[in-house]
């Protein structure tokens, strides 16, 4: 074990002691010089403590770990992408999460839940002259415990349940089954959903339609399809309705399209734009301790491109030169694929090169020839990037692939690196409620309204129209890549259906042997191309390689040593699964 591992290793075994045993840790931070207990007497005590639960929710796409956030992370265990830090998933175990925080999430996300629970727990211990203040707070703190509890069922699989807020020492957390949380979370959401307004009265409230979209994940969670279809209905004949025309900030800018004003990060919580569910608050202009620290979109989702040389051994293009901010100053975090870059674009008429969807124009992509050496005094000055100069082909695994520029593309005003600065970002967004809705169709094997739900949202960008006979889970995810690509958690939806056919012994799954087989690797297999033999790509040494079992990611070893008086199960496939117990099936 290496220095920064073991560092790594006490840093978990600490943070989980302080949960265990620590009642500051289990609070809130003070809201003032205040103690937390006295600040909980009125509406606004907590209302504050909701402002703490949307900032956690910002964790998902910004700051924490230098920029190496929750949802980028989800793409590196995916279909579309490998983690070139690391490549070979065998080196992930218990005590090592390398670079990512396939580890650190767990921890950080029962902080988030924490603060819910807090909430939950204080909200009766004052007189409330109007109830339905009291449950609007309490309905927004259950959508944020179920948001996180959502997450981690489907990164960690069966983890203990922290159902209110623990006051003293406690070493006898237990596992609970999967299925127990999400029936949890179900009853919360259901009796949530009518607490909160359609409409938010103030920027960055929750919604009911926030609410009912989340309850329709969970309701296809629980192979409950008709549920899901109704709430998602709900959800698509309320207030929202999918952006078609031009809006917002380039709205007069003739060069760019309708996909690309969704993705202005100044147009996602304007009232204009009314395809927004819920999004994340963060702005440049902010006050300093109000800021992310930034959404690295520029840094983890692109290629470094500034590594090409030209003719002379210099860098051929500088991000550092006017101009060139605007492309960003990548790292390959997330290196994308083949599949990605051009295969789930094509079809039977078109390539990628000709498509008439708008996801993938020509405006809204950035090609490697298209990036000019700008090196001064070079010979190639003007001309396109090449790999004419390249010590050898396998250094271009890091530096040259196509991105989507309409996605990543942030200024970064706080900084003098172009990596991706504050910006707002989608957590719901109505085209996800339309697929959602689609897949549910397609469970219940009414293929022709899954059709027309997945139309609805390819129409809008100008995509081909589908068929009937088209639809199927695979073509579903594909389209979710299309529309959803680092605006909703890849591998999470991809474990949630792989437990859906597991639980239904869809196509030879089975919950009993799901960390040997599942529809999560079989895809992953199927199309990350940089898992393929005979040449997977060779990065620092590391191969790249996944296994079945990575479908869940390890419960930290610091977790299940600290709890000295009980049991907390560890995923099959990691070491210390032999010593798991049968998970608690119900919450009281």
């Amino acid at each position: 074990m290496n220095i920064r591992t073991k560092i790594h290793y006490i840093f978990i075994l600490i943070l989980f002691v302080q949960f265990s045993c620590k009642d500051e840790w289990l609070e809130p931070e003070p809201l003032s010089f205040y103690s937390p207990g006295n600040a909980y007497v009125d509406e606004d005590g907590f209302e504050a403590l909701l402002v703490k639960m949307r900032k956690d929710i910002r964790r998902e796409v910004s700051g924490g770990n230098g920029g190496y956030h929750f949802f980028a992370m989800e793409y590196t265990l995916s279909d579309l992408a490998i983690s070139i830090f690391p490549s070979d998933l065998r080196i992930l175990t218990p005590s090592n999460g390398p670079t990512w925080p396939y580890l650190k999430m767990f921890n950080d996300v029962y902080g988030f839940i924490k603060n819910s629970n807090v909430l939950i727990s204080n909200i009766d211990n004052i007189e409330w002259e109007d109830q339905s203040v009291r449950d609007r707070l309490l309905a927004e703190a259950f959508w944020h415990r179920a948001y996180w509890y959502y997450r981690l069922v489907h990164t960690y699989g069966d983890v203990p349940w922290v159902g209110e807020e623990i006051k003293g020492a406690k070493l006898d957390f237990q596992t609970y089954s999967r299925t127990a949380i999400l029936n949890k979370l179900q009853s919360d959401l259901e009796w949530a959903s009518d607490k909160l307004p359609e409409a938010a009265q103030r920027l960055g409230d929750v919604t009911k339609g926030a609410v009912d979209h989340l309850l329709t994940k969970v309701y296809l969670a629980n192979s409950d399809f008709d549920a899901a279809i109704a709430k998602a209905t709900d959800v698509i004949n309320g207030p929202y309705s999918l952006m078609t025309e031009r809006f917002g900030i380039d709205a007069d800018n003739p060069d760019k399209n309708v996909q690309w004003d969704l993705h202005r990060w100044q147009n996602r919580n304007i009232a204009q734009n009314t395809e927004t569910i819920y999004a994340t608050i963060d702005r440049p202009d902010g006050p300093p301790d109000s800021r992310s620290g930034g959404v690295y979109s520029n840094r983890r989702y692109t290629p470094s491109y500034w590594k090409v040389l030209e003719s002379t051994g210099q860098r051929a293009h500088n991000w550092s030169t006017p101009g060139s901010d605007t492309l960003g100053i990548g790292n390959a975090d997330v290196r994308t694929n083949v599949f990605w870059h051009y295969a789930i674009w094509e079809d039977e008429d078109y390539s990628w090169e000709n498509t008439p969807d708008l996801r993938r124009a020509d405006e809204n992509w950035i090609e490697m020839e298209e990036i000019l050496v700008n090196a001064p005094n070079s010979p190639q000055f003007g001309e396109p990037l090449s790999k004419e100069f390249y010590g050898s082909l396998t250094d271009t695994f890091d530096t040259w692939y196509p991105w989507p520029q309409y996605k990543t593309f942030v200024l970064t005003p706080n900084t003098r690196l172009p990596v991706g600065g504050e910006a707002d970002w989608y957590i719901f967004r109505l085209a996800e409620t339309y697929l959602l809705r689609a897949e549910a169709y397609l469970w219940k094997g009414e293929l022709a309204l899954a059709a027309n739900d997945i139309n609805a949202v390819r129409e809008r960008s100008n995509a081909p129209l589908i068929s009937v006979e088209e639809v199927d889970i695979d073509f579903v995810f594909d389209e979710r890549a299309r529309e959803l690509y680092m605006e909703s958690p890849r591998h999470n939806e991809m474990v949630r259906v792989s437990y859906i056919m597991a639980k239904g012994n869809k196509n030879g799954y089975n919950l009993e042997t799901f960390s040997e087989s599942n529809w999560f690797y079989d895809r992953v297999m199927r199309l990350n191309t940089h898992y393929h033999d005979p040449n997977p790509p060779v990065w620092r040494g590391a191969v790249a390689f996944i296994s079945p079992y990575n479908v869940l990611l390890p419960i930290p070893q610091s977790v299940i040593e600290a709890n000295t008086k009980a049991v907390v199960n560890q995923n099959k496939g990691y070491d210390g699964a032999e010593n798991n117990v049968e998970p608690v099936q119900t919450i009281e």
